[in-house]
């Protein structure tokens, strides 16, 4: 699987890198902390909703630990979604600790 750190992703998103972020945690944590630019898709609604995601840009999918977004990538590349997918190490807690430290921790 495909990883970036916080601050990989930092810097790639500061040089103007075409990416997406697709936050597949709980509606009540994403309006809790959340990552500016990032588009919401709960795990539970991430196959049923992948025609949302563009598979010709590279996606960042995250959540709070790296967990639950790991398995979103897994079942996504089982459903035949060909895009590059990337799991962000740490989730949006990497975030607040590493690149943003006015988004709160849970």
């Amino acid at each position: 699987m495909n990883e970036i750190t916080a601050i990989e992703l930092k810097a790639r998103l500061d040089a103007g890198d075409d990416l997406q972020m697709i936050d597949v945690r709980q509606p009540d944590e994403y309006a809790f902390a959340r990552i500016n630019g990032t588009k919401l898709i709960p795990l539970g609604e991430i196959l049923r909703r992948m025609n949302e995601i563009d598979q010709s840009r590279e996606t960042i999918v995250l959540c709070k630990m790296g967990g639950r977004s790991a398995r979103a990538i897994a079942a996504l590349e089982q459903s035949g979604f060909s895009g590059r997918l990337v799991n962000l190490v740490g989730g949006i807690t990497a975030w607040s600790n590493d690149v943003d430290q006015s988004i709160p921790k849970y």
